[in-house]
């Protein structure tokens, strides 16, 4: 059968630009090795982020050349090369992202702008190109905006335990996980005190992607202590 938007896969790549052969985004150990050359990157930092990614075809969850071409390939294993155009990967340039921005702004942050430098404005990434007296201008551009890509794509499998596709989400939107059951149409999330409400504001995409009503539970201290107790005793379980 043909993959369909909604489904959810786990895959290996590797990006290049297509006029060049550096790697600039990869979940593959010896291409993130490679990426990482020549950079004070410790093995472990390495080993940290090389993980199959599991994702749902048709959310934007990767670049979107990616998901366009996977949808209606075949279930099966496969490796792909897929050559991928500005407007679906990282954006074409614009010219409005290339601003004057004064330099009294950084130096109110004890920041010394130099060319070539890439700062965080507010959560956007911005390299300075120039700095000539109280004027700094500055790309706030993707660095891969206007660069055709070429993704090397190793389909692993099509994902259909329920459970690895909630655990993707909450990777996705959340970086972490959280204790959770599904029963029926109904996905169970117990989280710490402060949670709830950040859940609450992706309980329609839940609903969308997997059909199932969220459901947050807070815990108590006295669901801390008996989940860590469980814990606890799995541990020496398996010591024994």
């Amino acid at each position: 059968m043909a993959l369909q938007k909604k489904d959810f896969v786990e895959i290996e790549f590797t990006g290049k630009l297509k006029d060049g052969e550096e790697i600039f985004d990869s979940n593959i150990k010896a291409d993130v090795e490679k990426m990482h050359a020549g950079h004070n990157h410790s093995k472990e930092k390495h080993d940290m982020n090389v993980k199959p990614f599991v994702f749902c075809l048709g959310e934007k969850m990767f670049l979107e050349g990616v998901e366009d071409f996977l949808i209606d390939k075949p279930e099966n294993s496969a490796s792909y090369n897929i050559e991928i155009s500005p407007e679906k990967s990282f954006g074409v340039r614009n010219p409005k992202l290339v601003q004057v921005v004064p330099i009294k702004v950084f130096h109110a942050q004890r920041i010394n702008p130099t060319q070539g430098d890439v700062l965080n404005f507010d959560g956007k990434l911005g390299k300075i190109l120039s700095v000539s007296g109280g004027r700094v201008i500055t790309d706030f551009n993707h660095p891969l905006a206007g660069k055709e890509v070429i993704y090397k794509v190793n389909l692993k499998r099509k994902v259909t335990d329920i459970n690895e596709k909630v655990k993707a989400l909450f990777d996705f939107f959340f970086r972490q996980n959280f204790e959770f059951s599904v029963s029926a149409n109904k996905l169970i999330v117990e989280v710490p005190t402060g949670y709830s409400q950040l859940l609450i504001l992706f309980k329609d995409k839940f609903k969308e992607i997997l059909g199932l009503e969220l459901e947050v539970k807070e815990l108590s201290l006295e669901n801390k202590k008996e989940i860590s107790q469980k814990i606890k005793d799995k541990v020496e379980e398996m010591k024994n």
